[in-house]
């Protein structure tokens, strides 16, 4: 480990960023984990902090494919080539661009409260983020900064690959890494504390440096927010570890026991506060709620405002006989009991609920998911089975995304004969490069990044509304 927490991580970045001090810069931190990182190196420089909120604009039938990106104040930048390639009408664009917008103005809203984004033009602005693995958000953000006229970038990160610079091509001017080490698996590796960073954790750094910016007397024309009403200082300053019980006021991290039958599974139920839903996860090929991947896909849901249940479809005794491994209507039964369970958990109450399935048990998932009375917002397959769901999958009603790696071949193969008996909303999202486990740098991030996407989507109160949630 290198840094204790993203605090922490900002000071050692700050160490590598004296060179711009004093010299007139804005930094901005990528919400909401680069956001902490960034307010501890604008303090050091005395620079003026604000968030550069980014959205990706995908094609509408293959959404991982970007076709541009929003940003605020109107900016948007359109990659013609793909625009063109695609087919894509003008009328096709400009409604995935208002959904976006909508989106991006609406977290501008929850994160700055009244106060105006920070004028970028002519300026010099250091882009942070609390590390880079594929690096597309940062990427895009180094270009929406541009076009709001930045003159000079700068991209700022504690920890990335040793072939980092290469990957961000000539979105920045200059990259800046402390370390770039030559193991890198996922960004968490390498922070003792990398725990979600909640919003209001967000709203109170930006709230401190526009404290801090209107006490030094600066204006708003040299970088300075105005201050919006106090905010506590260590407001969503704690956040809880897998070991530790969190207060009421800032969700629920517990052991559970679910009781399905004479059986009783073992589960991890974890509920940020304000979430917008619950991710049931569904492991496969035999592995339980200790699922390192899985787990790992959990935290950074858990990052995005999302809550997770990770429990054991199978007892150890049962795991020991492989049949039951890929009896997928066994699992789908225990799948769709812990839901019944889920949904009578106070902290769940009224809550949307999505399933993440890994394997095989993405069949077990869809299959639950094709019941009657189901009403699940969304499901996500990570190198998954669908084809075990068999004759249920034209019944899926519930959004569905499907991730497979590039060199998974016999499986992406079954994902897209799966895809064609789909008759929901759905997509195929192919992960370049990466195998069947995703153990290839930035893989298993790529996979997070989108299933948070996809499960944030259709988990919105909108989208409860058009489900009949």
């Amino acid at each position: 480990m290198l840094f204790m927490d993203r605090r922490d991580a900002g000071r050692q970045l700050a160490g590598s960023l004296r060179h711009l001090r004093g010299a007139g810069i804005v930094v901005l931190g990528l919400p909401r984990g680069g956001v902490p990182v960034a307010a501890a190196v604008a303090e050091a420089l005395d620079a003026p902090l604000d968030v550069c909120l980014v959205r990706k604009l995908g094609v509408p039938f293959h959404q991982e494919l970007g076709m541009g990106a929003i940003g605020e104040g109107g900016v948007r930048v359109i990659n013609d080539e793909v625009v063109r390639m695609t087919g894509v009408t003008e009328d096709e664009l400009a409604g995935v661009e208002a959904h976006e917008r909508q989106v991006l103005e609406s977290r501008a809203r929850r994160y700055r409260g009244g106060r105006a984004p920070i004028g970028l033009e002519g300026r010099t602005v250091v882009v942070i983020d609390d590390g880079v693995a594929t690096g597309s958000t940062a990427r895009a953000a180094c270009r929406i900064a541009r076009e709001r006229g930045a003159e000079r970038i700068v991209l700022a990160v504690p920890v990335a690959p040793r072939d980092w610079t290469e990957r961000m091509g000539s979105d920045a001017d200059e990259f800046v890494s402390p370390h770039t080490p030559r193991d890198f698996y996922a960004i968490g590796q390498f922070y003792v504390d990398f725990a979600q960073t909640e919003d209001a954790e967000v709203v109170a750094c930006l709230a401190e440096a526009a404290d801090r910016a209107a006490g030094s007397g600066s204006d708003s024309d040299s970088g300075r927010t105005r201050p919006g009403p106090a905010v506590d200082s260590d407001r969503g300053a704690h956040r809880a570890t897998n070991n530790e019980a969190v207060g009421k006021g800032d969700g629920s991290d517990r052991e559970v026991y679910i009781q399905i039958g004479g059986t009783t599974l073992r589960g991890r139920l974890t509920v940020p506060e304000g979430a917008a839903g619950v991710v049931v996860f569904a492991h496969g090929s035999g592995s339980s709620r200790h699922s390192p991947r899985n787990r790992f896909v959990a935290v950074g849901l858990n990052r995005a405002g999302l809550g997770t249940l990770l429990f054991d479809l199978l007892t150890e005794e049962e795991e020991a006989d492989r049949a039951n491994v890929f009896d997928t209507g066994l699992l789908a039964g225990r799948l769709t009991d812990a839901t019944g369970w889920l949904r009578e958990q106070p902290e769940c109450e009224g809550l949307a609920v999505g399933y993440f399935g890994a394997s095989t048990g993405a069949g077990a998932a869809l299959w639950s998911a094709a019941e009657p009375d189901a009403r699940i917002a969304a499901v996500v397959s990570r190198g998954g089975r669908p084809d075990l769901a068999g004759p249920r999958l034209p019944e899926v009603t519930a959004p569905t995304l499907l991730i497979v790696g590039g060199d998974d071949l016999q499986v992406l193969d079954l994902n897209r004969a799966a895809r064609s008996r789909l008759h929901c909303e759905n997509r195929l999202a192919v992960v370049p490069g990466a195998t069947h486990l995703f153990e290839e740098t930035g893989a298993l991030e790529q996979v997070t990044e989108l299933a948070g996407d996809w499960f944030t989507d259709h988990m919105t109160p909108a989208a409860h509304t058009a489900a009949g949630f």
